[in-house]
């Protein structure tokens, strides 16, 4: 019997084996052109294979029957086709894809009718941003590409009201908005570096799907104002995850003084019905500086992972890592007191460091996202994103001005040198229940429920020797070499950790066509431990604002919202009463438009920032500290800014913007009043145009822009307590001078695979300057040249 019924299943497979066929094909375009490495599966049997670089494929050991056939390529839209095989056949077949105007749709601002990826993570509000209540700009990839952008700045200096605060010395970058020192810069919704003061980050572009900077009332959303929620904005470096049909490129940049960049990106599906996707992408680079003895060097990698469980669940998993060490640049110094304006031009043959001067930055961070459709209109969003930073500085720093027979020389100074680290781990996890479109009788309700939880953790060392040696800033002949003995003072440690929980419900009415209603609430709770001390602090903070739609595509919005400073909650008063949280009151207003499909947007928004409740020391008549604090004061800043972005023509980009920013201590006990807090300009502006040729120029574009970041004070002006970093009692600082930098870009695509990219950045060479008070003041790069060559595939 057995062996009956073996010999039966060997016919049948014979049978099911002799039944196969094949099938043999091409992949074209509308024009008959071949389109290489398509992808074809057949539906039915989660079988498939790619096209060669002439569209040519072929598919043994088909089953007979009806079979479903899906073709599809980056660039086309997805074309399903049914057919027959018979016995034996060996079946040819030749598919012709029409282009995708989809994908043809992505702008500076990203795809025009998608989310910008991750942008839920900050709004947690499933709205397009010109339908949020607050301002919200978008840097693409595709711009970032477009510039040939290698840094933070370089790529935010297209958001109006967006500028460099400090580099510290060329070591990271600090981001100010609307006169607010180093807002937060996150990556995929994490801290990085925790502390408040916001000194900066390093990342690389290589790795970043789209930069978010939002300012306004999403703040709240994300914490209390020392960690996210500050009043001055945030900014989110998006990093890329995978995609489901295969692709990739890779690149050689080449640059001034040394610049040698290889890069690549490869994505794709991992199995044959597209539930699994992958995307992994990477950088080397090392260069030298205009100034002589700085260098550097960096690797950086992204891998990521998505897995689509079902039709209604999405898991992604990302990680990514960066190390990066460089030569810090102390760069130049002040000829004069501090209310003068005589920033000395150092040439670049002089080096004023040590050459054994080394800053090293190792980042990485990791992210998983899920993503459950509980119905067509309920979402369930979670998320767990890490941070861990770990910084190795070792460097000199600037000492006091040398005084000889009670003159000051400004061009000696005394140098100092120091050694710190810092390490630092952030965490988030974060869920949300989101209600899109949900019908309450005549009324539409857009909402969030959610909550998150937020751990920071860091330890610092830092200890330095000062006056080890004297330089002059107009000599090529000072030691760079460290000398043998040094005598360190005491060392330096610190460290302290926080918990916060968060609470958060939104909710988007929309009465009719022309009226919306937002609001919202957020609780927190925070607890901070250092080695002395454990403080919390609780704070309720709500968002209100409204949406008038007059005419299709034009928003005119209004939003209030506060957001809490806990840091300084357990300062004492006169009486011994803690004095609490302090508050910053904003409000906000403005129209928000798209036009041309979508193609081009135009914003234009108010605000008004006010902290009357800051916990304010309190001096005797000497300006000596009696300890105790009260409330009051008036820290404001207030201003305007005017974007706009996209396409004025089907071949032309523009991006242009505009600010001005009003920033003043109204009222103060430590500082002068209506003096504007260190490095605020009151204007900036921005415009930047990239023309496609089109006809005999075909594949030729070319892109220019222009960048103007107005005068601002180098250090705070103090009334008389404040002596801190340069700060000289009652003497109002100078201003550094206003700057204009000019960059522009020409690109040629020879084909679908090659790419050739000239850019030149400065090309009027202009010197700017960007200060941290006294102790660092960095020039601006000077005229550099690039050439990008990249292939697609």
């Amino acid at each position: 019997m057995y062996k009956k019924l073996l010999f039966l299943v060997f016919l049948s497979l014979q049978a099911a084996y002799s039944q196969q066929s094949e099938i043999n094909g091409t992949v074209l375009d509308k024009q008959n052109n071949p389109v290489p490495f398509a992808h074809i599966i057949i539906e039915n049997l989660h079988k498939g294979t790619s096209a060669n670089e002439d569209g040519v494929f072929q598919i043994s050991k088909v089953p007979i029957g009806t079979h479903s056939i899906r073709i599809s390529a980056v660039g086309y839209k997805t074309l399903r086709k049914q057919i027959i095989l018979k016995e034996n056949e060996a079946f040819n077949i030749h598919f012709n894809l029409e282009n995708d105007t989809e994908l043809e749709q992505v702008e500076v601002f990203g795809n025009r009718f998608k989310h910008p990826d991750k942008i839920e993570t900050l709004t947690r509000l499933p709205l397009e941003p010109y339908e949020q209540i607050q301002s919200i700009s978008v840097i693409s990839d595709k711009l970032i590409k477009d510039q040939g952008a290698l840094t933070i700045s370089e790529a935010t200096k297209n958001v109006p009201g967006v500028y460099t605060f400090a580099t510290y010395g060329n070591k990271r970058e600090s981001m100010s908005s609307r006169g607010f020192r180093g807002i937060p810069i996150l990556k995929n919704g994490v801290r990085i570096h925790s502390d408040f003061r916001g000194v900066g980050i390093l990342t690389d572009m290589q790795g970043v799907d789209n930069i978010q900077v939002l300012k306004g009332a999403a703040s709240i959303t994300q914490g209390v104002a020392t960690d996210l929620g500050s009043p001055g904005g945030v900014i989110n470096i998006v990093t890329k995850t995978p995609k489901y049909e295969f692709g990739g490129n890779a690149s050689l940049r080449v640059g001034s003084y040394g610049q040698v960049r290889p890069s690549f990106d490869v994505y794709g599906p991992l199995n044959n019905n597209e539930t699994l996707a992958f995307r992994i992408n990477g950088a080397l680079e090392r260069g030298d500086n205009y100034r002589k003895g700085i260098s550097s060097e960096r690797f950086y990698i992204n891998p990521s992972l998505q897995w689509k469980i079902d039709d209604k669940t999405t898991v992604t998993f990302e990680m990514d890592y960066f190390d990066d060490s460089r030569t810090p640049d102390l760069g130049t110094v002040n000829l004069d007191e501090n209310d003068i304006n005589a920033i000395y031009d150092l040439p670049h043959d002089i080096f004023i460091g040590y050459k054994n001067d080394r800053s090293i930055t190792k980042n990485t961070t990791y992210a998983i996202r899920f993503d459950r459709a509980l119905s067509d209109k309920l979402t369930l969003k979670g998320a767990y994103y890490k941070s861990a930073l770990d910084l190795d500085d070792k460097g000199a720093s600037l000492g006091n001005v040398v005084v000889q027979d009670d003159e000051p020389i400004y061009n000696l100074r005394n140098r100092n040198y120091g050694i710190s680290t810092r390490s630092d781990d952030n965490s988030v996890i974060q869920f949300d229940l989101i209600g899109d479109n949900i019908e309450t009788g005549s009324l539409k309700h857009t909402f969030q429920v959610g909550f998150d939880y937020r751990t920071t953790k860091y330890s610092s060392f830092s200890q330095s020797a000062r006056n080890v040696d004297v330089i002059d800033v107009f000599s090529k002949n000072n030691s760079i070499t460290l000398p043998s003995t040094i005598e360190f003072g005491a060392a330096s440690t610190g460290g302290a950790e926080s918990k916060s929980i968060g609470f958060v419900a939104q909710d988007v009415i929309t009465f009719n066509s022309w009226f919306k209603t937002f609001l919202g609430l957020r609780y927190s709770s925070t607890e901070t431990i250092n080695a002395t001390e454990n403080n919390t602090s609780d704070a309720f903070n709500p968002i209100a604002g409204v949406i008038f739609t007059p005419i299709e595509n034009v928003n005119i919005f209004a939003s209030y919202t506060n957001s809490s400073y806990p840091r300084t909650a357990s300062r004492l008063s006169e009486n011994g009463k803690e004095l609490g949280n302090e508050r910053y009151d904003q409000l906000e207003a403005g129209v928000k438009t798209n036009w041309l499909n979508n193609r081009l947007r135009f914003n234009l928004t108010l605000f008004k920032i006010n902290n009357k409740d800051i916990n304010l020391p309190v001096y005797d008549e000497n300006w000596v500290a009696t300890g105790f604090y009260e409330k009051g004061g008036n820290d404001q800043r207030q201003g305007i800014e005017v974007e706009l972005t996209g396409r004025i023509l089907e071949n032309f980009e523009v991006i242009t913007g505009y600010s001005y920013i009003d920033a003043q201590y109204k009222k103060h006990t430590s500082y002068v009043y209506g003096s504007a807090p260190l490095n605020t300009p009151k204007h900036t502006f921005n415009v930047y145009g990239n023309y496609h040729f089109r006809g005999n120029l075909e594949g030729l574009s070319l892109g220019a822009g222009a960048y103007y970041t107005g005068k601002r004070p180098i250090n705070d002006w103090s009334a008389g307590p404040v002596t801190h970093e340069g700060i000289v009692p009652n003497q109002k600082p100078f201003d550094v001078d206003e700057y204009t930098l000019v960059n522009i870009q020409a690109n040629y695509k020879f084909n679908e695979n090659w790419n050739l990219k000239v850019t030149a950045n400065n090309v009027f060479d202009e010197i700017g300057y960007n200060a941290y008070r006294t102790s660092f003041i960095n020039q601006t790069d000077p005229r550099t040249f690039a050439a990008i060559v990249s292939y697609s595939f």
